[in-house]
């Protein structure tokens, strides 16, 4: 017996051995590969299927990161679930930094505030940073006999059965933000949600509704044509796109400063360098001129942030909606 255990132990050591050396070295070539990232394509996610605001946003980042980046950096769209899907993916995929999502306030904001979600927007991603975000602005059908938001909310406390909003779907920012203002201004309004801002348009242009909250560069074009009536817009200051609509604030509404934001995330744990690259490249994205007239063009404020700074603003938005939806008893499955 003492033979063979003596035969066998030089194999043991030297199988032993190979496996140390298999395993340091497979551990300095990834250090390596990290070290010289990206050295390959890059998958940046689409929360939502191909067209669309936040598509047609991905793709411009995507094309000006890539260039910085000198790495091809491919759009994949995962739409369903509002987001839900797509952010499961990147929760589950590598922390390499070469699975990457364009994160928004429904993905890493509402959601988050009123479902119960096969994720946590907090614990499962590294914020690398944020892009921008375009406030929102509570909308009027022009045949309701109100100029300004005073005179709305006066109409709205004589009429309570007679309005109702419009909504993209529960739980989504046009729904929590009309929910905020409701408890606000202590009015009453039925919500109707649809599946879409689309179908939402259309009822309040038809007059089947008479109030929604969408973001400013939807309600854009229907304002030139003064197809709608805008009363007030949401965040600090009054938006560059229209600066005829006064914010909530001015009106005399603190804390309405939800915006529909978009920024960039990856898989929890991505190594610190691969991150600070990332957030780096991208804010130089953000200082291109060009770029930042395109956004302005779409409504959208470019918001440059640190990985922590962004951090701080998703458990801020989060903490927002909970807010709301715990104050309207609002919670969906």
């Amino acid at each position: 017996m003492s033979h063979t255990l003596n035969r066998q132990m030089p194999i043991f050591l030297s199988t032993l051995i190979f496996s140390s050396i298999s395993l340091v070295a497979s551990f300095h070539a990834t250090a390596q590969s990290l070290q010289n990232y990206p050295n390959k394509p890059i998958k940046l996610i689409a929360p939502v299927a191909a067209g669309g605001g936040l598509d047609n946003l991905a793709r411009k980042v995507a094309e000006r990161l890539s260039k910085n980046l000198g790495q091809s950096i491919v759009v994949e769209n995962i739409g369903g679930g509002g987001g839900t899907i797509a952010a499961q993916t990147v929760a589950k995929a590598s922390p390499d930094g070469y699975t990457l999502m364009i994160a928004y306030v429904g993905t890493h904001g509402t959601n988050p505030a009123v479902r119960k979600l096969p994720y946590d927007a907090i614990k499962d991603f590294t914020p690398i940073g944020m892009i921008g975000a375009t406030p929102n602005t509570l909308i009027i059908n022009p045949d309701l006999a109100v100029k300004n938001l005073k005179e709305f909310i006066e109409y709205a406390k004589k009429n309570p059965a007679k309005l109702s909003y419009g909504s993209a779907g529960p739980g989504t920012l046009t729904h929590l933000g009309i929910e905020q203002f409701k408890l606000a201004s202590n009015i009453f309004m039925v919500h109707i949600p649809y599946r879409g801002i689309g179908p939402a348009f259309t009822d309040l242009l038809a007059g089947q509704t008479q109030v929604m909250l969408p973001t400013l560069y939807a309600a854009m074009p229907y304002l030139k044509s003064n197809r709608v009536r805008a009363l007030a817009v949401t965040g600090q200051k009054r938006s560059a796109a229209d600066p005829s609509i006064p914010t909530f604030k001015e009106l005399g509404y603190n804390g309405f400063d939800g915006q529909q934001w978009y920024g960039v995330t990856g898989p929890a744990n991505l190594p610190d360098h691969v991150v600070k690259k990332l957030n780096v490249e991208l804010n130089k994205v953000l200082a291109i001129p060009e770029f930042a007239e395109q956004m302005a063009n779409e409504a959208m404020t470019l918001i440059p942030m640190s990985p922590q700074q962004f951090e701080n603003y998703i458990k801020e938005d989060i903490a927002r909606w909970a807010k709301v939806a715990k104050d309207r008893n609002i919670e969906l499955e």
